[in-house]
């Protein structure tokens, strides 16, 4: 059978959790069984810099953070489902891939 595969990532944790919920409540409306939201690890992207703006000066540091949160759903691939999956309204923060598994 073949399924829909739908990887999401995002650096905002609460519009990747409210995407995923959306997606959950088209699969319940529809009353296909989907797996997931399977949390993947999180990337985490560090920066250490001086806070001088010379570079010279006291040894003083600044660490800056950014953390990629990643999400993987499989659903049976109904068409219905999949161009309602499609047509929502999805953040510029949030990434979507949409892959067709056998």
């Amino acid at each position: 059978m073949v399924k829909a595969r739908i990887k999401l990532n995002s650096t905002d944790i609460d519009m990747l959790n409210e995407i995923c919920q959306s997606i959950k409540e088209i699969a319940d409306k529809s009353g296909i069984t989907m797996s997931g939201p399977v949390p993947l690890p999180t990337k985490r992207l560090k920066i250490t810099t001086r806070k001088s703006p010379c570079g010279d000066g006291t040894a003083t540091f600044d660490n800056f953070e950014m953390r990629i949160h990643k999400r993987l759903i499989d659903l049976p691939a109904n068409e219905k489902v999949l161009h309602h999956i499609m047509r929502m309204k999805v953040p510029k923060n949030v990434n979507i891939k949409i892959e067709m598994k056998d």
